[in-house]
């Protein structure tokens, strides 16, 4: 991968981190976007599985999700377009249980972000975005449990001013989080 800079527990979230190429050749660029060894050295020692590949309209939002019997872990970056990618720690042990961090990722940021197991997760898209994911474990068919991406107790502030936005039936039927058995 080459040089890159990682910033560690955002906000103090223990294992959400920020991954960030830096480049120096704006004639082109070249730069692995994952290297097992590097990401070591960097004591970043996830075992990923699989990778996801994902085609947003402008305004989709996906989630919120969490997989709850199967937690994954996910590495997540855009290739083409801008999103703003939100995650909340759903982890009932955590000193930052229900805090919640939003980061613009794109294309032209090449910016990175590691979410750990036990993160409820979604994003909006601000442009048709193509987003990959690297994940820990394989998806298991029913598995998540989804919630309001607008659920009160969490007052996420989503950048939807001039955005239509669209959902599929499952996350539009969402209950808000305080609803659901946990």
């Amino acid at each position: 991968m080459g040089k890159f800079s990682v910033q560690k527990n955002i906000l103090g979230i223990n294992g959400v981190h920020i991954i960030e190429p830096q480049i120096s050749d704006n004639r082109e660029f070249f730069y692995e976007t994952y290297n097992e060894s590097d990401f070591m050295e960097k004591g970043l020692t996830y075992k990923f599985v699989q990778d996801n590949e994902v085609f947003s309209k402008k305004g989709v939002l996906r989630g919120m999700h969490v997989n709850i019997k199967y937690p994954q872990g996910k590495l997540i970056r855009v290739t083409n377009g801008r999103i703003y990618d939100v995650i909340i720690d759903l982890r009932k042990k955590s000193k930052t249980y229900k805090k919640w961090f939003g980061i613009e990722l794109s294309s032209n940021n090449r910016k990175q972000i590691y979410i750990p197991e036990g993160m409820g997760h979604g994003y909006l898209a601000l442009e048709d975005s193509t987003v990959l994911f690297k994940v820990t474990t394989h998806y298991v068919p029913n598995s998540e449990m989804g919630f309001a991406w607008n659920s009160r107790e969490f007052g996420i502030t989503w950048p939807i001013d001039g955005i239509e936005l669209i959902q599929n039936d499952n996350d539009r039927g969402n209950k808000d989080y305080s609803e659901i058995e946990k």
